[in-house]
């Protein structure tokens, strides 16, 4: 029986010649991998952006097919405390490094979930061993690393990646696998993740088990209702039509499952879309409540009272600035 891998691991970059994004930081590895010498390295940005990717690929280009003997590789969410870096990582430091490459290499995946002793111990553990053993720390959130630790390394910042190069892999990775798209879909994708390749790959192949890849496809997938049904939530909101609105909002959580948290956010994203001509002191007024309902649904709030509250203040804003226009 054949397992289906999936795709984001599949199509993962194996070599630094293989990444089509971030090409700053690449050029820069590609010059490490050139010399044979590299500093500590600290790679920050959001997740899906390359950051364990370039690390893999950098220690790949290094040692060769059998860099796995030379390389260590730790999930610091998992493996937060000091034990491990006292333990795990000492005992790999002191192992024998490789001929060709005067040093071994040390992934801490997801760093920034260390806590604050272990961060101080692997300070020093970079420091005792620096002439054996190279460290890359890779974390979603710079401000969580201590500055000890920032201050020995050199730091790489990964950025969303653009419309063009998600788009195109998807497009690629659709082609191989012989998948039928919707352009539209793939856009629809992009809008979602943001710049987040690995959950924008996710996305394509839990998707395409409907057939074609569809809008109303990565909807369904993502549990998510369309812009459209919550665009007309709003707008009968703003127009006065609070129990229309209300009756709206109930039809969306029941059929799509969505939570609050999820509902907020959507109507966020519509405040600053184009399909509400508003007037810009509206914008921002919903903007800030929005924010508020948002942050009370999170501390623990009702999610149907908070988004009835929030469509009630709409619609009495929508007839003071929408009806002034009239």
């Amino acid at each position: 029986m054949e397992f289906e891998v999936l795709w984001a691991e599949k199509y993962r970059p194996k070599s630094l010649d293989d990444i089509v994004n971030q090409k700053d930081i690449v050029e820069r590895l590609k010059k490490f991998v050139k010399e044979k010498n590299m500093p500590h390295l600290l790679f920050a940005g959001p997740p899906g952006t390359g950051k364990t990717t370039s690390a893999l690929a950098l220690v790949y280009d290094l040692y060769g097919e059998n860099y796995r003997q030379y390389f260590l590789e730790l999930n610091a969410s998992d493996e937060r405390g000091i034990d491990v870096i006292r333990n795990k990582v000492k005992d790999f430091a002191r192992t024998v490094t490789p001929q060709d490459v005067p040093f071994k290499t040390v992934l801490l995946d997801e760093a920034d979930n260390m806590t604050a002793d272990a961060q101080q111990a692997l300070r020093r553990t970079m420091e005792l061993y620096t002439e054996t053993t190279r460290f890359i720390l890779a974390c979603n959130y710079l401000s969580k690393i201590i500055d000890p630790i920032q201050s020995r390394t050199a730091l790489f910042r990964f950025y969303p990646l653009k419309k063009e190069d998600v788009i195109s892999r998807l497009e690629f990775i659709a082609k191989n696998e012989k998948v039928e798209y919707d352009p539209k879909a793939l856009d629809t994708i992009y809008e979602i993740t943001s710049g987040d390749m690995r959950k924008a790959i996710n996305i394509l192949q839990a998707s395409s088990a409907y057939g074609k890849v569809t809008t109303e496809a990565v909807y369904k997938v993502l549990g998510m209702a369309q812009p459209k049904e919550i665009r007309e939530m709003v707008k009968s909101a703003l127009q006065g039509r609070f129990t229309e609105a209300r009756s709206k909002l109930l039809s969306l959580m029941i059929n799509y499952g969505l939570s609050g948290e999820d509902i907020v956010k959507q109507v966020h994203r519509d405040i600053f879309s184009n399909e509400f001509q508003i007037p810009e002191e509206l914008r921002v007024i919903m903007a800030d409540y929005v924010g508020e309902v948002e942050y009370r649904i999170i501390e623990g709030a009702d999610d149907e009272i908070q988004l009835s509250a929030m469509l009630a203040r709409i619609s009495l804003l929508g007839q003071k600035y929408v009806g002034e226009r009239k």
